[in-house]
């Protein structure tokens, strides 16, 4: 069984950034344990389950294993520690060679000789060997038994079409759900399968899309995050009484921060600044027009609440406290030779301080020493909120008399 009121986990996109996802998904693990002990592997905390590119390979995996939530976090967790990029993509020469080098060819000066000898580069990198590792990290045939045994009441993974233009949600539930459409906004339920995490996952022009049929029609699919104008949606259209959302990015930057560089841009930057357009912004939009409309209705008499459609939200949104651009600064060396070869092409380069594009190579430093950094950040972020996270589940009236070990007032309403 899944706990009550339903509560729903939303990941965000972000290439291996999500590696904060799991920390923060670890420290609730162990949370948990220690306040419900053994009661803890009778109940899934997350009926509802939403996930959107690298989050929907974790959100799927999670969901697969819905009946064990401490076993799904810790199989999730053993991969993130021991990552490497050749897990995910051809990092070796030749296969950087294969795709890399002849895509940057094409949209060079090349371009020419391409079209002579009719190429098709399809990406900047060959994401082939993510097949591999979805089959074995996310067991989606379960996903049937975990509805059928009440430990999920939905999954909900995103993609973009590029065949035509407009933006899909594909979920699976234990009932049938009423579907909502919205401008350039579409929901199917139907059985989700690993093409559907591949083409979730798939990074504009880094990795190649996905093909999916849906109604009987053939299109081609890419990374959920783009044209993702409402990435909360979702959960509540599937029925979340109260949401924990988890970022891949600092959802308050500071003001005033020095940009890398006083030139013109590099590729790099200009990349990095195209993807956190895609990956980071649109959820921090969203969560913001959240606390709005909870302001707003918090303004109303019952009777004009009764009256409308919307309804407040519970929410408790975790994020990093640092900037991971800055972490991965740190670790641009443990990138594969190849990979920084292809990279430095388009402005990567230097470490620490000097480092340039870090930004960009973030969502690509598939590697341990970058990925147990991130883990660690999100388990430290969430121990630092542990008041918020035990009001927010309702686990501190299990624990009476427990040493406040927050700093931070809670503030779980948005």
């Amino acid at each position: 069984m899944y706990e009550t009121p339903l509560t729903a986990l939303v990941l965000s996109g972000g290439g291996a950034r999500a590696a904060y996802q799991v920390g923060v998904l670890q420290a609730l693990a162990q949370m948990r344990q220690r306040v419900l002990g053994p009661m803890a592997r009778l109940r899934n905390p997350f009926g509802v389950i939403c996930g959107t590119s690298a989050g929907a390979i974790n959100a799927a995996a999670l969901a697969s294993q819905a009946d064990n939530f401490e076993r799904a976090v810790d199989s999730i967790a053993q991969v993130w520690s021991q990552f490497s990029a050749d897990q995910v993509y051809r990092a070796d020469s030749l296969g950087v060679i294969r795709s890399g080098a002849q895509w940057l060819t094409m949209v060079s000066v090349g371009w020419i000789i391409a079209r002579w000898r009719r190429a098709r580069p399809k990406s900047l990198l060959d994401n082939s060997p993510l097949d591999s590792l979805l089959r074995r990290l996310v067991p989606l045939e379960r996903l049937p038994d975990m509805f059928m045994q009440r430990q999920l009441h939905a999954l909900a993974v995103t993609a973009s079409s590029y065949t035509t233009g407009d933006h899909y949600t594909f979920f699976d539930a234990a009932q049938p759900v009423t579907l909502w459409e919205r401008t350039q906004r579409v929901a199917v339920q139907m059985p989700l399968s690993h093409a559907h995490l591949l083409a979730s996952s798939a990074i504009p022009f880094v990795f190649p899309a996905t093909q999916l049929s849906v109604a009987g029609q053939s299109g081609w699919f890419g990374d959920g995050s783009m044209r993702q104008s409402s990435p909360l949606s979702p959960a509540v259209h599937l029925g979340a009484q109260r949401m924990l959302i988890i970022g891949a990015s600092r959802m308050n930057e500071p003001a005033g921060r020095m940009t890398e560089g006083q030139g013109y841009p590099s590729l790099a930057q200009i990349g990095g600044h195209a993807m956190s357009s895609i990956f980071l912004d649109a959820l921090s939009v969203d969560i913001e027009r959240m606390r709005r409309i909870n302001r707003t209705l918090a303004l109303l008499p019952d009777y004009a609440q009764a009256d409308t459609p919307l309804r407040p939200m519970e929410a408790l949104v975790i994020a990093p406290s640092q900037r991971l651009d800055n972490i991965a600064a740190r670790h641009l060396g443990a990138l594969p030779p190849a990979v920084r070869a292809l990279l430095r092409g388009v402005g990567v380069g230097g470490r620490g301080p000097e480092a340039r594009g870090a930004a960009l190579a973030s969502y690509l430093l598939f590697e341990a020493p970058f990925t147990q950094e991130l883990m660690a950040l999100g388990a430290a972020d969430t121990h630092a909120r542990y008041d918020e996270v035990m009001q927010f589940f309702g686990w501190n009236s299990l624990t009476p008399g427990r040493r406040r070990e927050s700093a931070h007032e809670p503030d779980i309403l948005i």
